[in-house]
């Protein structure tokens, strides 16, 4: 299963996408192709069926044969409130449609986003600097959140990938302070996409969030990648809520539709997160084996709880 990194690094062609909102459904089936194939805009409704409790995102990486400008206008008919994994320079074109950012990409290399990150101290020099930057466009835009990444472990323990991590982050805390933007460390499978990331655990990521000590400082539990290292969402969500700042979805296994082909059942996790009093944001970031849109607009049902 392709990662985030993967597509950006090789520009792979996502199954299941495609290349603009012109083509037709029925030519992706007179070729012989599943309904991965179809048009970006079939079955979109103009309309949301019904609005979700929850605020709703959905990554752009996942659907990478889409510009920003189309999957910003298919998920505002569809009833999502954000496109979120943007770089600043995209930051315009989804304000244009009402939407926001709700998670922001870190800064730097997107190449090394993820397995170079806060758990080195040589990496510090440039890293903060480059934060404190990014802070202040996130917030210019009106945007929540910015995204961040332990690193991968390479040979270091965890509790000194802990102390790193705390250092660095404390030092962009003031800028995430004052301009009121919440920083989030990413939660990451190290057994299926990320090998040797080292904030693979819930129970980690709270402790780095305890150390910084900063309420502008929260996780990004990815739920797909939580099921895949601890399983027990229901549970580990409402016993470590208060350190959880966003959420993202993909079914297991696969990270694909999060529908009946898998085994998480998303309607009573989304009911477990409003019961914690959450008012974020919860992503879509699956990557769609259907038609796409179809299947975007199934799963802001399916969360709409």
């Amino acid at each position: 299963m392709p990662t985030r990194r993967e597509f950006v690094q090789s520009g792979v062609v996502l199954g299941g996408a495609i290349a603009g909102l012109g083509a037709c459904a029925s030519a992706g089936a007179a070729a012989g192709t599943s309904g991965a194939a179809m048009s970006a805009t079939s079955n979109v409704p103009t309309s949301p069926t019904r609005a979700s409790p929850i605020k709703q995102s959905v990554c752009k990486w996942c659907y990478d044969k889409m510009t920003v400008d189309e999957l910003s206008a298919n998920a505002k008919r569809i009833g999502l409130s954000s496109v979120e994994l943007l770089d600043p320079s995209d930051f315009e074109t989804v304000t244009k449609h009402g939407l926001v950012c709700a998670m922001t990409n870190a800064p730097g290399d997107p190449r090394t986003r993820i397995p170079k990150g806060f758990n080195r101290v040589e990496n510090h020099s440039w890293m903060i600097p480059l934060y404190n930057e990014t802070i202040t466009k996130v917030a210019q835009a009106k945007f929540p959140n910015l995204i961040c990444f332990s690193g991968n472990r390479a040979g270091q323990g965890d509790d000194e990938g802990l102390e790193n991590c705390a250092k660095g982050l404390k030092q962009i805390m003031p800028a995430a302070e004052r301009e009121g933007v919440t920083i989030c460390m990413e939660l990451l499978n190290s057994k299926v996409n990320h090998p040797d990331y080292q904030c693979d655990h819930t129970a980690w990521g709270v402790k780095l969030v305890e150390k910084v000590g900063s309420p502008r400082f929260k996780l990004l539990y990815d739920i797909y990648h939580m099921q895949i290292m601890e399983g027990d969402v229901i549970r580990t969500i409402k016993d470590n809520h208060r350190a959880i700042g966003h959420y993202h979805t993909g079914g297991n296994p696969g990270r694909h539709e999060i529908d009946e082909s898998q085994e998480l059942y998303y309607p009573a996790i989304m009911r477990a997160i409003q019961e914690t009093g959450f008012t974020g944001y919860v992503a879509q970031e699956f990557v769609p084996a259907k038609d796409p849109m179809t299947s975007l607009a199934d799963a802001y049902r399916r969360c709409a709880v």
